[in-house]
């Protein structure tokens, strides 16, 4: 298993793509129930984030918290000496719920299975980091603990500062890219297959 997580981190010279296993991860789950939890909650706050966001915004930000919470638990587990899988699905879409409690922290939530019980998004949110943040230290292993709190860490940080400083400023970003492409491929440089 060592050697299954190094890989992740290495460059192989034969490689294109470093990230593809982390952004691979993102529609990973454990098990069914995994997957049907994760998917009731991304139902249940996606249009939110959407109406925040925008379409585009949403899967640039979905995708890349997907990574990014990857990397965390991947460091985290290096770190501790517990060498597993890590699952990014459940990251990010803790950046799409941390994103909605973030902006909306007076919205009122319930748990689907206790709806009489209801609370403010921002102390759900409070709830959900102190709970994963002792759960991270105290070696906790039913969730990725760290994966979730990359994932809200993440998606706290783009509501309120991450979509000035990159979606905003991203068109100089995009034309060099663009420019970028067309030079290497008028240099014989696109892709060969």
């Amino acid at each position: 298993m060592r050697r299954i997580m190094f890989t992740y981190f290495t460059s192989d010279p034969s490689s294109k793509a470093l990230c593809s296993p982390m952004l691979l991860s993102t529609f990973s789950h454990f098990s069914l129930f995994h997957m049907a939890a994760n998917m009731y909650v991304l139902w249940s706050f996606s249009s939110s984030v959407v109406s925040l966001l925008g379409c585009e915004q949403f899967i640039a930000v979905y995708l890349s918290a997907g990574v990014i919470s990857t990397f965390v638990s991947y460091v985290a587990k290096m770190a501790t000496g517990k060498f597993e899988p890590s699952l990014g699905a459940s990251g990010a879409i803790m950046t799409v719920l941390a994103a909605v409690c973030t902006k909306m922290p007076e919205a009122k939530l319930a748990i689907i299975f206790l709806p009489m019980f209801t609370f403010t998004a921002g102390n759900a949110l409070k709830a959900i980091i102190a709970f994963d943040t002792a759960g991270l230290a105290l070696g906790w292993r039913f969730f990725d603990h760290a994966a979730h709190l990359g994932g809200a860490l993440f998606g706290m940080w783009y509501v309120t500062y991450g979509h000035e400083l990159i979606w905003k400023n991203r068109e100089p970003l995009v034309k060099a890219w663009h420019e970028m492409r067309t030079k290497n491929a008028g240099r014989g440089g696109g892709r060969s297959d």
